[in-house]
């Protein structure tokens, strides 16, 4: 190499020489001794290279550690525009008329006339309200009619409202005949259709808000369903207490001790499953999740129990079943919205799984 090169400048050479001299080293990012384009000059002798966002004292480059914050703290999703007394209360009043058309079928099926009656004019003023919430969200009854001019089965929106579609006629049906005690063999078949569809009606809006990007939401697919099993269960149990006379409630304390049973053990799974995840259902109006758990378990106990010989306490423990569910979907609402709004919840959740499918591609163990 010559030996007139400037002092300031390098022997790293760009055509597979080898030849390099060990006491040298080369400036990163310079070339020639000048200084690149788009950096520039501070007075404390640092440069800020606007190509990498890198910032280096000398010749040696200095990458700060990246963490998990979104640009300025921003939220990577944007926050769903549902309104909460809007789609929170369809979550509740659907669950609630679908378990509620179970319920009566049920009753109906094993001669338990008042707590069948109870049940089906119950599921058609929950699906009625569930109706209005839905509709008063979308902001026009237009757009709910628009949805059913196709039907697609990858689409939970498409199939929930081919399902209400499916629904609401037969529990309204069901709920008339029983009322007024005309056309009775239509009234047995439109109140098991309810029944059958009902299941769905309960359980489908758990489907439809995990197909969301909504990091509770999505990432609690597995245990939502039973979540909304159970919150629905208990609803209907409760309705059956508050209106069936004790004779005829049987049905509905077991319902109310099975669905409390399983929301909590599905609350349960979905938080430890979830981490860090879950946090939002422990604070704010996330809250609403435990106040449901503890309302449904003191209605179940106080059913179960006292409820079998007082019709006072028959109506506490209903009123508090179905307290306790309106709280579990609203609970599950806001901290689905919590969590949609801190970029921590998206961005770690994702770094955590790429890191395990590194780890999973390298052969290293867990």
């Amino acid at each position: 190499m010559s030996e007139d090169r400037p002092a300031d400048q390098t022997d790293v050479r760009m055509d597979d020489d080898l030849a390099l001299r060990p006491d040298r080293e080369a400036t990163v990012g310079s070339a020639g001794g000048r200084e690149p384009r788009g950096d520039r000059r501070r007075g404390d002798g640092r440069r800020e290279d606007r190509w990498r966002g890198e910032r280096r004292r000398g010749d040696r480059a200095m990458v700060p550690e990246a963490d998990f914050r979104s640009y300025y703290g921003l939220p990577v999703l944007n926050e769903p525009t549902w309104h909460d007394h809007d789609i929170a209360g369809y979550l509740f009043l659907g669950g609630l008329a679908g378990a509620s058309s179970i319920l009566a079928a049920a009753a109906g099926v094993t001669g338990r006339p008042r707590l069948a009656r109870a049940g089906k004019v119950g599921a058609l003023c929950a699906i009625g309200g569930s109706f209005y919430a839905l509709i008063h969200d979308l902001g026009k009854p237009s757009r709910f009619v628009n949805m059913l001019r196709v039907f697609k089965v990858t689409s939970p929106m498409s199939v929930g409202t081919w399902i209400l579609s499916a629904y609401g006629p037969q529990a309204g049906l069901a709920a008339v005949t029983a009322v007024t005690g005309r056309f009775p063999r239509l009234g047995r078949a439109a109140s098991a259709g309810a029944g059958l569809t009902g299941a769905a009606v309960a359980t489908y809006t758990a489907v439809l808000v995990a197909d969301t990007a909504v990091p509770l939401w999505h990432d609690g697919h597995r245990e939502l369903p039973l979540l909304f099993a159970g919150s629905a269960m208990a609803a209907a149990g409760g309705l059956g207490l508050l209106a069936a006379p004790l004779a005829e409630a049987g049905p509905a304390r077991g319902t109310a001790l099975l669905g409390t049973a399983l929301e909590a053990a599905a609350y349960l799974r979905m938080e430890r499953r979830l981490g860090p995840v879950a946090e939002p259902l422990r604070r704010g109006k996330g809250r609403l999740t435990r106040l449901g758990e503890g309302l449904s378990a003191a209605g179940a106990l106080l059913g179960a129990t006292a409820g079998r010989r007082s019709r006072a306490a028959a109506v506490a423990a209903g009123a508090a079943l179905l307290a306790g569910s309106a709280c579990t979907r609203f609970g599950v609402f806001h901290a689905g919205i919590a969590s949609a709004n801190d970029p921590a919840y998206t961005v770690e959740p994702q770094r955590a799984r790429l890191a395990a499918r590194e780890r999973q591609r390298n052969g290293v163990p867990e």
